[in-house]
Parts: C-alpha cells; sequence; structure tokens
C-alpha cells in the first residue's frame, strides 16, 4: 500500500492512490493534539472520515512511520518550517500595507 516519489523535497514514501505518510502521521498527531481523550481506533476513524484515506491505508501508513520514524518525522518538520516561513513573510506583508 506504500509507494514512492520523487520530488523536489527528494524521495518520499506515499499511499497508493493517497496522501504521503507524513500527511497521514502529522493528521494523527493533530488529532491526538486536538482531541487528547480519543485513543487508537478512534483516532484512526476521525483521520478516516476527514480525509477520506481507508483505514487499511492508514494502517500500512503508521506501520511505516513505525520502522521509519526519523525519515517521517524530518518530512513533518520540513513541511512546519516552510509554513511558519510563508505565514512569517505574509504577516509582514500585511504589516507593511497597515492591515
Amino acid at each position: 500500500m506504500i509507494t514512492f516519489k520523487d520530488g523536489p523535497a527528494g524521495r518520499r514514501a506515499r499511499l497508493v492512490g493517497g496522501p504521503d505518510v507524513w500527511e497521514v502521521i502529522g493528521a494523527v498527531r493533530s488529532i491526538r493534539e486536538s482531541d487528547p481523550a480519543l485513543v487508537g481506533d478512534e483516532v484512526l476513524e476521525v483521520v478516516a472520515e476527514t480525509s477520506g484515506v481507508p483505514m487499511p491505508f492508514l494502517r500500512a501508513a503508521l506501520a511505516y512511520w513505525g520502522d521509519y520514524p526519523e525519515e517521517v518525522d524530518a518530512f513533518i518538520d520540513r513541511a512546519r518550517a516552510e509554513a511558519a516561513q510563508a505565514r512569517a513573510g505574509w504577516e509582514r506583508q500585511q504589516e507593511l500595507l497597515g492591515r
């Protein structure tokens, strides 16, 4: 259920016909942070419902992350840094425009 895709960020693990593994793991973490009372399959059910990714694919992404956490976490960290940089740039523009 895992394939690999090359791109500007390098080789990435990706669900067949779906998102990158790092995106799934990021979604799992986001759900856990927003509602710590959710555990196990409850977390995966929310991710499946909001993303449209079937449960077996979510489990495959989790298994991949379990085997290669450094690789997946590096993509998550990079995405967060790029998002923070983009937001900071937008905020500077808005400040300059007096908004």
